[in-house]
């Protein structure tokens, strides 16, 4: 494996090194502003003083922010870092039951949040004696909750700067939640060395620049965008409208070369009837180089699509928060949508059998494992050495093989799929069959408890459109039951569809992926009433 280097410095030095080489330079665009690094340096070195204040310096104090997609969150993240304290990255569509268990989690002092999770978070405060002060980040714009104080307000009062602590870049500067899709989310510790190393990781995967100019269309700030930019000194546009085309637009508008979406926002636009007819200008224009998803599996129809209309990779990635969290990228060349890419700098993988735990021949089905500097230093309450084996290698989960160029392809989680007939199935699988269907919008497949069998294939499916001749429930059950049948040609006898059901929407994730567990509860309460 090649050498791979990255530098020897705190999270926060990203943004101090990239405003000393570009001070004047944009750092980031919205609709309504644009900042500097300069200008991000200074809001940050104003939140570090005020973080060092309220947590009476304190090494390691932990100060939950959430990861709106606006500049504020930047200047929050890098500021409380330059504080000496540890981020605790917070998910403001988890809902109450969500937060209190992250504020719990994690013994969070201070919260830098906006207004509408502010004011749940204000009332539950009697249930988390480690929160002291909660600072609406929005304050202009919203009115501050009882019990809050506006940051901009406490700002004021702030110095300047602060004094920068003496900084181990082995201890804790991130805490990220996993999303929960296989259980409680789990606190997951990130030091500076795991962060600073992936951003310089993602930077080179994804080939960022100086002169890059990156368009963020997420529901949430996500920090190795915000790192991995912010190490390569590019510039970042964050579009917060949830119309695809707008997005694009924005690209072409902002000379942008770099755009990540979501899959299931990708999804959608590879869908968008108006896409085929938008000029192209308002696609992409001639500086944009690829579309980069990640987070889930993106179909690889969908991404034919885009790459066809928009004349652009279409480049999955594949990473994990405990290895914070890039450890696979595609690159450009030969098309293989489907495939998650070879490991990104600095990065080992191998595929162990799931019985064995001896490592898997190329091509052959087997659990990812993963090592390198970006995995984390464990959850919370725990080293890494609780989930590693006595090599340092982390088992992710995920379950898939490698082809003749490394290149990995992922089949499912570990705890997705099931047994019918002592055969493993994979909802994935099924799942990518279904969605050739032009009928189906999307879908999600789960196993219906079996004394029989173990578990039978269940499908829910939201379909696209309702055919004229679609008058009742029966009509619908019988569109259902022939993508069933269209879908069972193609698949094995024990991962044949046995029951169906019609859904509005797939559940998911705040993150965008599908909420599996949740359903398999649900079929499981059914099954045996």
């Amino acid at each position: 494996m090649p050498d791979f280097t990255y530098p020897e410095l705190p999270v926060d030095g990203l943004l101090r090194t990239a405003a000393e080489r570009h001070p004047h330079r944009l750092a980031l665009r919205t609709a309504d502003e644009a900042v500097t690094f300069a200008e991000l340096a200074a809001r940050a070195d104003r939140i570090a003083a005020f973080v060092r204040q309220a947590t009476h310096g304190r090494p390691g104090a932990r100060v939950a922010v959430a990861n709106v997609l606006d500049p504020a969150f930047a200047a929050a993240y890098y500021g409380v870092i330059g504080a000496g304290a540890a981020v605790v990255l917070v998910n403001p569509l988890i809902g109450e039951d969500g937060l209190r268990h992250v504020f719990a989690e994690s013994g969070a002092e201070l919260a830098l949040v906006p207004a509408a999770t502010a004011g749940p978070l204000a009332k539950m405060r009697r249930l988390l004696p480690s929160l002291g002060t909660i600072a609406v980040t929005d304050a202009s714009k919203a009115l501050v909750p009882p019990g809050c104080v506006a940051l901009h307000t406490v700002l004021e009062t702030a110095p300047a700067t602060c004094g920068r602590p003496p900084v181990d870049l082995d201890a804790v500067a991130c805490v990220q939640f996993t999303t929960g899709t296989t259980g409680r989310p789990k606190g997951v510790r990130l030091t500076h060395r795991n962060v600073v190393a992936n951003a310089r990781q993602t930077a080179l995967a994804h080939r960022l620049q100086s002169d890059s100019v990156t368009v963020n269309h997420l529901p949430l700030y996500h920090v190795m965008h915000l790192n991995s930019a912010l190490s390569a000194g590019a510039c970042q546009v964050l579009c917060t409208d949830p119309d695809p085309l707008v997005s694009l637009a924005v690209a072409a508008g902002t000379g942008a070369t770099h755009y990540y979406g979501l899959p299931a926002r990708l999804h959608r636009l590879a869908a968008d009837e108006r896409l085929p007819a938008t000029p192209l200008e308002s696609r992409g224009g001639s500086r944009l180089t690829a579309v980069l998803s990640g987070g889930s599996g993106l179909r690889p129809e969908a991404a034919t699509t885009l790459r066809d209309l928009l004349r652009v990779p279409v480049i999955q990635g594949y990473g994990m928060a405990e290895l914070s969290p890039l450890t696979h990228c595609q690159q450009p060349g030969p098309d293989r949508p489907g495939a998650v890419g070879v490991p990104v700098p600095g990065t080992e993988c191998r595929l162990v059998d799931l019985t064995t735990r001896r490592p898997v021949d190329v091509w052959s089905t087997g659990e990812v494992q993963v090592k390198g500097p970006q995995l984390m230093a464990g959850y919370l309450g725990e080293d890494i050495s609780a989930r590693t084996d006595a090599d340092g290698w982390f088992s992710t989960g995920d379950i898939g093989y490698v082809d003749d160029d490394g290149a990995l392809w992922l089949v499912d989680r570990v705890g997705d799929i099931f047994k019918y007939d002592n055969e493993i199935v994979s909802p994935s699988r099924i799942e990518r069959i279904l969605a050739t269907d032009p009928r189906v919008a999307d879908c999600l497949v789960a196993d219906w408890p079996d004394e029989t069998h173990g578990g039978l294939v269940w499908a829910g499916v939201v379909l696209r459109d309702t055919p004229d001749d679609v008058h009742d429930v029966h009509d619908v059950l019988d569109v259902l039951d022939s993508v069933a049948a269209r879908a069972n040609e193609h698949l094995a006898p024990f991962e044949r569809i046995r029951l169906t059901e019609a859904l509005d929407a797939v559940p998911r994730t705040p993150t965008g992926k599908p909420a599996r567990r949740l359903v398999r509860r649900r079929l499981k309460q059914q099954a045996t009433c």
